[in-house]
């Protein structure tokens, strides 16, 4: 397999120098090819207050450039939007989700927890979080968080018909139904760790981070106590040298592997 990494979004929330992005998977394999996330889609571009809130407008101030939709970058190396057959998100966020109606034919994996919070909120909060549109037309394959276990993460679960070397590892908190993507490259896994942690210092040792990110996922995270445990076990496994554990939000990170 052959794993690209793509900025499917570019934000500039104040307070946070250099901005943040959305780190997206582009996959090539031998069933077609997969997206691990989507950024924002060309209907962000063309109509942001369909399905961007204006608080989320003020303080992610999205910059929604049609070059870095997931489908520009799929056609820019020579492929089309029914080439990607799959479709896995880490959580149905609108920064997340936003391109899935560029795919029209693919299948759409997430957790049941999680559409089942997209689908019946809880809340002003949680509603405003899964804008409706977003999934109009979206065929959805849904998975339980129980599985094997991946380097000690219990409940992974292998995609059906995608290869072994594609899992989704739960990594509850951000959202009732947040989960990581495993992907074996090479000789190496690759842990898209979603939106479980910001900034790379929260899974550094000693940790840090950004007071405007801390606060932001404060603000966001819906199980703070699975989420912290969670941050602790990714650190584990980032300082053991096992995986290379990424987020979708640090452009340092996606710099580095792209």
């Amino acid at each position: 397999m052959k794993v690209h990494h793509l900025n499917c979004g570019t934000m500039r929330p104040p307070m946070v120098a250099g901005g943040i992005v959305a780190h997206c998977l582009l996959i090539e394999t031998e069933q077609g090819l997969v997206l691990v996330d989507t950024g924002f889609g060309t209907h962000e571009v063309s109509d942001p207050k369909a399905t961007i809130d204006p608080l989320s407008r003020t303080l992610l101030k999205p910059v929604l450039d049609i070059n870095e939709t997931a489908i520009s970058q799929v056609e820019k190396r020579g492929y089309q939007a029914d080439d990607v057959r799959h479709i896995l998100l880490t959580h149905l966020d609108m920064d997340h989700a936003g391109g899935l109606r560029d795919f029209p034919k693919a299948t759409v994996h997430v957790l049941d927890s999680e559409l089942a919070a997209a689908t019946n909120p809880r809340g002003v909060k949680e509603k405003a979080r899964y804008p409706k549109a977003q999934r109009e037309g979206v065929t959805f394959r849904t998975h339980q968080a129980e599985g094997e276990t991946w380097f000690g993460f219990e409940a992974v679960k292998d995609v059906e018909g995608l290869p072994g070397d594609i899992l989704m590892v739960p990594l509850l908190g951000h959202t009732r139904g947040h989960t990581g993507i495993a992907v074996r490259s090479g000789d190496r896994w690759l842990l898209h760790a979603g939106d479980a942690y910001f900034y790379r210092g929260e899974v550094e040792t000693p940790p840090s981070n950004i007071m405007a990110l801390k606060l932001t996922v404060k603000q966001t995270e819906t199980l703070r106590a699975q989420r912290l445990s969670n941050v602790e076990r990714l650190r584990e496994l980032k300082a053991s040298g096992e995986a290379e554990v990424f987020c979708a939000h640090d452009p340092v990170e996606l710099a580095r592997l792209a």
